[in-house]
């Protein structure tokens, strides 16, 4: 099976046009090699995926005749992602808002501008 329809088939990918997209600018590997689109998947390999700042690695276990339901990935798809990576996509996926005192009300145009500032600032 090719892999931007295998990856599509698991749903790590809304549209096939995405995982094809993905492999085109390099983002997916096969094993340790750059995989293109049409790079043939056989069970057993393991597919590593760049994705929003972390990698995702997946070994595969079978092929689905079509796009599965999520509750069927598990049959297709082992999920072999190191704790690690795992910990960094928790850690941003965590809720990132602000607060304000109670009865302050909207920022003004001027204090979001504040607020923006302060927010893009390096804290490196």
């Amino acid at each position: 099976m090719r892999i931007d329809k295998y990856l599509w088939a698991i749903r790590l990918f809304k549209t096939r046009s995405e995982a094809s997209e993905a492999c085109r600018l390099g983002r997916v590997r096969i094993g340790s090699d750059i995989a293109k689109a049409a790079k043939e998947v056989r069970a057993g390999d393991r597919i590593s995926l760049d994705r929003h700042g972390y990698t995702l690695t997946y070994q595969v276990l079978g092929f689905p005749p079509n796009r599965v339901g999520a509750a069927l990935v598990a049959q297709y798809a082992l999920d072999a992602t190191p704790e690690e990576e795992k910990r960094k996509m928790a850690l941003q996926r965590a809720p990132s808002f602000e607060r304000r005192d109670p009865r302050t009300g909207r920022p003004t145009k001027r204090e979001r501008r504040e607020i923006d500032r302060f927010k893009s600032e390096d804290w490196e």
